[in-house]
């Protein structure tokens, strides 16, 4: 008997922590993002901020702000007029050397993310790493042939294989294009595999004639 009531409290704790953990986390990631957001609201003078108008503070007013900015910005620099200011700025921030690298990068990495054609991020893979017979899941990042992939005499692939349960940390590496399996899960679906330390495998009901990877298109 003593068994059995230690064995239905341990239920009931594991039922409740299914229940609050998800909710504790969906909560500090969102907490957190209007936090960040919010401070967007020190570019008011202190004057006429919100709080000061009302005198209290209302949250998630930083991210309507914030959400206005990249809007108007979109506007601006969707015109030829704003092309032209962009263009501008960045033959300033080209000068500076640090500066340009990351900017550089970090916007072409946007560009690529964001293009209705682009294959970054939107593939799931499975790759033999760090050794062949591990096999890691990875991204897809990018098919074009570089300097780096022509020196290798190989039709390569880029990949990035994250870490888990933190997938912002993880490698780049150029794999063949033969040695790299087509996953059927979206993307999504991988990450929840990553966070979840592989504890939550997606449901892909695969045929018997699709049980052979796809060959990836450049």
């Amino acid at each position: 008997m003593a068994a059995k009531s230690v064995s239905k409290i341990r239920t009931y704790l594991i039922a409740g922590m299914l229940v609050w953990l998800p909710l504790a986390a969906s909560f500090w990631v969102v907490t957190t993002l209007m936090q960040w957001m919010d401070k967007s609201l020190l570019l008011i003078p202190a004057a006429y901020r919100p709080e000061e108008l009302l005198g209290f503070h209302i949250p998630g007013l930083g991210v309507l702000l914030t959400l206005a900015i990249l809007f108007v910005t979109g506007v601006v620099a969707a015109n030829l007029f704003g092309r032209e200011l962009v263009k501008l700025w960045e033959r300033l921030l080209f000068k500076i050397p640090l500066v340009r690298s990351v900017y550089s990068s970090v916007k072409q990495l946007l560009e690529t993310m964001f293009a209705d054609n682009g294959n970054s991020f939107r593939k799931v893979v499975l790759v033999e790493f760090p050794r062949p017979g591990i096999w890691a899941l990875g991204f897809l990042t990018g098919t074009d042939q570089g300097e780096a992939q022509r020196m290798t005499g190989h039709d390569v692939v880029n990949v990035y294989v994250p870490t888990t349960p933190n997938p912002t940390g993880g490698y780049f590496v150029m794999i063949p294009k033969c040695d790299v399996k087509e996953l059927k899960m979206s993307v999504d679906d991988g990450l929840k595999m990553l966070l979840s330390m592989g504890a939550v495998v997606p449901d892909v009901l695969l045929e018997k004639a699709e049980l052979a990877p796809p060959e990836i298109k450049p």
